[in-house]
């Protein structure tokens, strides 16, 4: 059994551990609220641009439109969306897990991989396998659309020059305080919204609609800002994930550390007797041998 000054030791440190738990947990309680309400606010926007894409997209060609094409898939590339820091439970490892296995897919159907890493996280993983191509470190915590269109244009640039065939976007998606998921997401080439029956969605038309200027040219402008809100809106939803999931895990790890203090302290009681009952049969010992 462990000596008493080793137990209450243990005890102080676990105590402090504690502490250190219960402030990350209402840190990212405090972000999280801040977090959310960004994301949600942004949620019905991204659905109405996307909604507004499929209504102007449905019956175009991609010829014209480089970021539309679609071509026989031999070079892959896969965004990956996490965040900079740890202590979120299995938040990110799930991301990872993910699109590691979409890796494993595309390599066995004979197709290069490479990946674009956005979060310190990812690009901790991904660059034992040499494919990473392009890395975003530490831009989770303050990140703005600017960032997002920096990695848009990349894509963008590198799937117009060839380098890519077809892009993928792997992120967490927040369903709610206590629920985070992987998601993915097929990036480009873009393609025009199909319903449940895979025909292109067309909204009923009850009168003429005129464009200035032409469809061609207005897609040409938000094909861009499609992929920004695309990627804005992925590091929205980790962004909240982050914090949920950090959340959680360390009320876990704080109620954890409440159930050891309680196995420590009857620890300490137990070797607390034992010492007391030793020193009681060494005095009743001595006395017997006065006696004798």
């Amino acid at each position: 059994m462990p000596g008493l000054k080793d137990v209450k030791t243990k005890i102080t440190g676990v105590k402090k551990t504690s502490q250190i738990t219960k402030a990350m947990n209402m840190v990212a309680s405090a972000k999280l609220r801040g977090a959310q309400e960004k994301m949600e606010s942004f949620r019905p926007y991204t659905a109405k641009f996307t909604a507004a894409m499929g209504n102007l997209s449905g019956g175009m060609e991609g010829g014209n439109l480089p970021l539309m094409e679609a071509r026989d898939i031999s070079n892959v590339e896969i965004v990956v969306v996490t965040s900079d820091r740890g202590l979120c439970g299995s938040f990110n490892s799930a991301i990872i897990t993910m699109a590691e296995k979409l890796m494993l897919k595309y390599q066995s159907e004979g197709k290069d991989v490479s990946f674009v890493c956005v979060g310190k996280k990812a690009f901790q993983y991904f660059r034992k396998t040499g494919k990473v191509r392009k890395s975003y470190n530490d831009i989770m915590g303050t990140f703005q659309m600017f960032n997002a269109r920096e990695i848009s244009q990349d894509l963008a640039a590198n799937f117009i020059s060839g380098g890519s065939d077809h892009v993928d976007l792997v992120y967490g998606k927040f369903h709610s305080v206590a629920s985070q998921k992987p998601e993915r997401e097929e990036l480009l080439p873009i393609k025009p919204i199909t319903d449940s029956e895979g025909s292109t969605q067309k909204t009923e038309i009850t009168g003429a609609y005129t464009y200035e200027p032409e469809p061609g040219e207005i897609m040409e402008v938000l094909l861009p800002l499609y992929l920004n809100v695309q990627i804005y809106h992925a590091m929205l939803e980790v962004g909240a994930s982050e914090h949920a999931a950090r959340m959680t895990a360390m009320d876990n790890a704080t109620n954890a550390c409440k159930d050891m203090i309680d196995q420590l302290t009857l620890l300490y009681n137990k070797a607390r007797q034992s010492a007391i009952t030793g020193d009681l049969m060494d005095i009743v010992g001595g006395a017997e041998a006065l006696k004798g």
